[in-house]
């Protein structure tokens, strides 16, 4: 699979963009994806292990910031400046205040209408035997507050923190992660950097240690868990029906995982509020939010109800 040949986090560059609309093209000439509902639920009722791989448009709909496109700064950086090895080597202060800002946003955020559709499709098709895998890019534990167990989180996840000395990893959900970082992380391009002294930010608790704490997340540049990846591997190999869910498509390898599924003849259906670099490789397209376009997709069957 193509997953194993691009293992690092990047935004997608442009000869694979190129590649993703071009194969879309030759596949599929003149038919544009379907928009019938009611086709791709005859297909949903008889799948047994479905894929769905979700991104930031998901989150976006629960008031969550993405951090992409226009205006999607905080302070003057973007994302991809900040959200690197390199740039906390450099100042670790203002990373941590990036992601401080973030986890105290993401602890007055709830899942939305996507999110309840996809854990409770998962719970009910579970009682027949039937599997759903989320596959998702966002770190905020929107799908585990949902109720979703069976989640591969393959870029991490904000609430929790890795030993940058010790390796140790832990689950943390503190308000603020440590008490230099309270009050800071104003994301407005007026707010000054807190040049929090190094030996002031979140530290190791593993005795004997007190090495300087990262969010264990994957940044840019660095490669995806393996055993994470091989997880996604196997999910993507063995599903009979993929889902597509809020993502732009232009950060991989998430970017490759639908449609490698898609070119072994699988079912792919896209929700998203636009079309992305590889719509035209998909079954199917539904256009508009993912918490309106869900819910009626994965509702159980009719046949499920009485």
């Amino acid at each position: 699979m193509i997953v194993r040949q691009l293992t690092c986090r990047a935004y997608i560059n442009s000869q694979i963009h190129v590649h993703l609309r071009n194969s879309g093209r030759n596949q599929n000439m003149t038919t544009r994806p379907s928009s019938d509902l009611a086709a791709f639920r005859e297909i949903f009722f008889k799948a047994n292990n479905i894929a769905i791989i979700t991104g930031a448009g998901v989150s976006a709909e629960s008031g969550v910031p993405t951090f992409r496109g226009a205006g999607g700064y905080w302070r003057k950086w973007q994302a991809q400046e900040l959200a690197t090895p390199e740039a906390f080597a450099r100042n670790p202060s203002r990373v941590w205040e990036f992601y401080h800002y973030r986890r105290e946003v993401m602890l007055t955020k709830n899942p939305n209408p996507a999110h309840l559709a996809i854990a409770e499709c998962e719970e009910h098709l579970s009682k027949q035997g039937r599997k759903v895998t989320v596959i998702t890019q966002n770190i905020d534990e929107l799908h585990r507050r949902a109720g979703s167990k069976n989640i591969l989180e393959i870029h991490g996840s904000l609430f929790k923190t890795r030993c940058m000395s010790c390796g140790h990893e832990a689950a943390n959900y503190k308000s603020p992660i440590c008490d230099s970082l309270k009050g800071k992380g104003a994301p407005d391009p007026d707010s000054v950097d807190a040049k929090i002294p190094v030996e002031q930010l979140p530290r190791c608790e593993q005795k004997g240690c007190h090495g300087l704490l990262r969010p264990a997340v994957v940044w840019f540049g660095e490669t995806l868990d393996a055993d994470i990846l091989t997880s996604a591997e196997q999910a993507l190999d063995s599903c009979d029906l993929c889902l597509v869910v809020g993502t732009s498509s232009v950060v991989y390898p998430a970017a490759m995982f639908a449609p490698q599924v898609a070119g072994r003849g699988v079912p792919v259906a896209e929700f998203n509020m636009e079309n992305t670099p590889a719509t035209m490789r998909f079954k199917f397209h539904f256009h508009g939010p993912c918490g309106t376009t869900l819910p009626p997709a994965l509702a159980r069957h009719e046949a499920e109800k009485n």
